[in-house]
């Protein structure tokens, strides 16, 4: 990986985790909302991920072992302290391997059925006098909120972490 590979992963995750924070406050703001556009009550929505840049961790693991693109075993090998091998390559700003990050794939809806719940007098009220009320549980919405906005952090605090590291290097070269 490059120099701002990381800072490109993690930026990536940043955007990713944007989109399920608010996806899941318009769960929250719509769990009693009974009548959408579409008809019928709002459907609680689910963000998926996916990988960007291709590739699995498996096969980033493999190409690193086996040498591939300037991995470990690839041109400029150098010695450090200790006798320990570095691997440098051509260019010490090439990327080794794929990109990695995450992506939004899409936003889809949950398909589960909608709570029934007696009120006659709410003026989206069936015949037999109950109303449908989307399948939202607010403590599963908090959670979610809450993984998402632990993860946004923990990757703003990566790209902090490898700001320092930059400019600690270039303080070194001075």
């Amino acid at each position: 990986m490059n120099l701002f590979g990381v800072m490109d992963v993690s930026a990536s995750a940043l955007r990713a985790e944007r989109v399920r924070a608010e996806v899941v406050a318009s769960n929250m703001a719509n769990a009693e909302t009974t009548r959408t556009p579409e008809g019928g009550p709002y459907q609680r929505h689910h963000v998926v991920f996916e990988a960007e840049g291709g590739g699995s961790f498996q096969d980033s693991l493999m190409n690193q072992m086996s040498g591939g693109v300037s991995g470990f075993m690839g041109s400029g090998v150098g010695k450090v302290a200790g006798g320990l091998s570095v691997g440098f390559g051509d260019d010490p700003m090439e990327a080794n391997g794929a990109p990695g990050g995450v992506a939004v794939a899409g936003v889809i809806s949950d398909a589960s059925a909608p709570l029934k719940r007696y009120d006659p007098a709410h003026p989206d009220a069936g015949p037999d006098g109950f109303v449908a009320f989307p399948d939202i549980n607010p403590l599963t919405e908090m959670v979610d909120l809450m993984g998402a906005t632990r993860s946004y952090g923990m990757n703003a605090s990566a790209i902090q972490a490898e700001k320092g590291m930059v400019s600690t290097s270039l303080d070194l070269l001075k």
